[in-house]
């Protein structure tokens, strides 16, 4: 019962990782680089395209982030509430 727990908080977790980009880096060119996403703040200088983006992508990033807990909190109480009333036998 508790691989299957750990198993939806990770799978329901990327979900949410999944959606919540797809919802939140959306620019006016398109999407935001995963390279962009992931470098610290203070490297994006460098990344020209970004130079204007560059005060939102830790919000992005924050935004991102709960959305891929709100995931993995929906498969713990799913997946224990789902599993919470099968007891095995012995």
């Amino acid at each position: 019962m508790l691989r299957r727990i750990i198993l939806a908080i990770i799978v329901l977790g990327a979900a949410g990782l999944v959606v919540g980009y797809l919802i939140f880096a959306r620019t006016t060119n398109g999407y935001l680089s995963l390279k962009s996403l992931v470098t610290p703040a203070q490297g994006l200088e460098k990344l020209g395209e970004l130079i204007k983006y560059r005060a939102d992508v830790p919000q992005i990033r924050q935004s991102i982030l709960i959305c891929g807990a709100v995931g993995g909190g929906i498969g713990l109480v799913g997946a224990a509430v789902a599993g919470g009333g099968r007891r095995r036998r012995r």
